[in-house]
């Protein structure tokens, strides 16, 4: 059992959670010169929401590392909740004070692989158990 600390999120070290990379999203990285930055947010309030957030800037506490599946890519999780129920509509979430949210039995709820690809002119994905 893991105890609650400082903050909910951790990077993850390769063995925790598979990384699948698509060919596009794999020459996007390539082509990349800063490495892309992904969250895999699980999200507890009334429900429970799950999603990969491209590009938001890891928690002070977190030193995250690039993975082995690319040099550019840096994947970590972070389970969080809302400081009261908000139903899940993006638009009103993202905008929702959010805390981390300490969880006793963190490798129940640790994604075990998360799957980026590159459409549209942008990243994508998701992540799952």
């Amino acid at each position: 059992m893991i105890a609650a600390t400082k903050t909910a999120a951790r990077p993850l070290r390769e063995a925790d959670v598979r990384v699948e990379l698509t060919a596009s999203a794999r020459r996007a990285l390539d082509a990349r010169t800063e490495p892309l930055l992904v969250e895999m947010e699980l999200f507890f309030s009334c429900l429970i929401r799950k999603r990969l957030r491209f590009g938001v800037a890891p928690p002070d506490e977190v030193a995250p590392s690039a993975s082995s599946a690319h040099p550019h890519l840096v994947v970590w999780f972070r389970p969080v909740m809302a400081r009261h129920c908000a139903l899940p509509n993006d638009a009103v979430l993202d905008e929702l004070p959010l805390m981390d949210f300490p969880l006793e039995r963190r490798d129940a709820f640790r994604p075990r692989w998360v799957t980026i690809d590159y459409r549209g002119g942008g990243f994508c994905g998701d992540f799952g158990w």
